[in-house]
């Protein structure tokens, strides 16, 4: 029985921790944060709470790998604790839109810069992000090995093009004339306590989907070496780096730009660096997201299939979808599986409102998945004896409690904020509960 091969490191870990992070979010989300708060001291504050609730969310992470260091990741741990619907039900919102449609926008993301960056006709858009998903299936088809290693790449070269914006944005250009990196600056900022706590929690939303990403890394569980050590270690480094970089950047932008500048900005990097460098360092950023978007694409389809053959391995999807390459080692029908979709949400331009329909769905999952802590917790005290843990969730129950909070509240702001969507979305989830109990009909069946 071909079974997947351990040869993920602790820095490939850790690159894929921050590739699944960075995509495009920092280069424009920032600016949707200083809308809702105003002011340079709160949205500093509002990436520093979001990377806070990320880390928390690292360390259940960790345990949970250390747990469970089985490829599938979340689907594993909803399985084992809370039953094998819930566990479906994440695994087809991945495959519906999730983590499809996420590589669907990426690729058109990258085509868009690529083809703008080239000066290219606009009609080779289309074919280019169609080519950028086969590219990244093919390499990711004949090995773990080479799909990390494009993983690596292309987060070291991101983090090089963050890098350039920070050293820009912070240490070469001039303030802006506002003093714009002071807490108390509150001049167009929100009037008391409570509008600040209101308007830091509306920050939060966008923040926290900018964070999302980390996740990912456990669905590989099965293929990094000693994971029990290098899963926690990969989690906690690769945040805490992406911390530091958000932070900067923000830094960046706010001291450039200033927070009203920031707030009017819906790409504050290209601003930046058009007016601090000129109209080469507008060049420069874009690329950099283009590679930033190659680089998310690689990720999400390097780690993804993973958990579409786990859910195949249980019965409950095709029976072809659960076979490894017998020389490659990869899940390689649901790599095809899954660029194949990817190519349709692209062809047909779908990815974007599906996925409006079903992202609150995507922290659903995580609130989920966190609260298994919980679970495994109980079932170590009612048995008496815990497992030889080399990595516990610190700060236990209230790192964990926090973390569900925090997805609680997300899913809550974003069903509030367009309950229509929200609406389509659940029912697009729920349209998996019957499909669920087709396969497990099917399943019985055949046995």
């Amino acid at each position: 029985m071909t079974t997947y091969a351990r040869r993920l490191g602790l820095f490939s870990g850790t690159m894929a921790v921050i590739g699944g992070i960075v995509g495009s979010g920092i280069f424009a989300t920032p600016n949707v944060v200083a809308q809702r708060v105003g002011t340079a001291g709160l949205a500093l504050g509002a990436w520093v709470l979001g990377g806070l609730v990320a880390l928390a969310g690292a360390y259940c992470y960790g345990e949970l790998g250390e747990r469970l260091p089985k490829a599938g990741g979340q689907y594993v741990y909803l399985r084992d604790a809370l039953g094998p619907l819930p566990a479906f039900l994440y695994a087809w919102a991945l495959l519906l839109v999730i983590a499809t449609g996420a590589a669907a926008f990426v690729a058109v993301t990258f085509a868009n810069y690529t083809v703008a960056l080239l000066g290219l006709p606009a009609r080779t858009t289309m074919p280019l992000a169609i080519g950028a998903i086969v590219v990244v299936c093919a390499i990711n088809y004949v090995g773990v090995a080479p799909g990390a290693f494009t993983q690596n790449v292309f987060t070291l070269l991101k983090l090089v093009a963050l890098t350039i914006l920070i050293v820009v944005g912070v240490f070469l250009a001039l303030p802006s004339g506002s003093p714009t990196v002071r807490p108390s600056d509150g001049a167009a900022g929100p009037g008391g306590v409570w509008e600040v706590v209101v308007a830091m929690g509306a920050a939060l939303v966008p923040v926290l989907f900018t964070y999302g990403g980390w996740q990912q890394t456990n669905f590989l569980a099965e293929e990094i070496v000693a994971p029990e050590t290098n899963l926690p270690r990969a989690l906690l480094c690769g945040v805490l780096v992406v911390l530091a970089v958000y932070l900067l950047a923000n830094v960046a932008y706010l001291r450039v730009l200033g927070a009203a500048g920031l707030a009017a900005s819906p790409a504050p990097a290209a601003a930046v660096m058009e007016r601090v460098v000129g109209p080469g360092g507008k060049v420069v950023i874009s690329a950099g997201i283009a590679l930033s978007s190659f680089g998310f694409l690689d990720l999400v389809i390097l780690v993804t299939p993973r958990v579409f053959q786990a859910m195949a391995a249980d019965g409950v999807f095709f029976r072809r979808i659960a076979e490894l390459h017998p020389t490659y080692r990869t899940p390689s029908a649901a790599i095809l599986l899954m660029g194949a979709w990817a190519v349709v949400l692209t062809l047909t331009r779908t990815y974007g409102p599906l996925t409006d329909y079903v992202v609150f769905g995507d922290w659903i999952f995580f609130g989920l998945s966190v609260a298994t802590l919980f679970i495994y917790r109980r079932r170590d005290r009612a048995a008496g004896a815990a497992p030889p843990l080399r990595f516990r969730t610190p700060g236990y129950p209230w790192v964990p409690a926090l973390f569900v909070l925090s997805a609680v509240y997300v899913v809550v702001s974003s069903i509030g904020s367009n309950p229509h969507n929200a609406l389509i979305g659940t029912g697009l989830l729920l349209l998996g509960v019957p499909v669920f109990y087709y396969w497990k009909l099917r399943s019985r069946e055949a046995a």
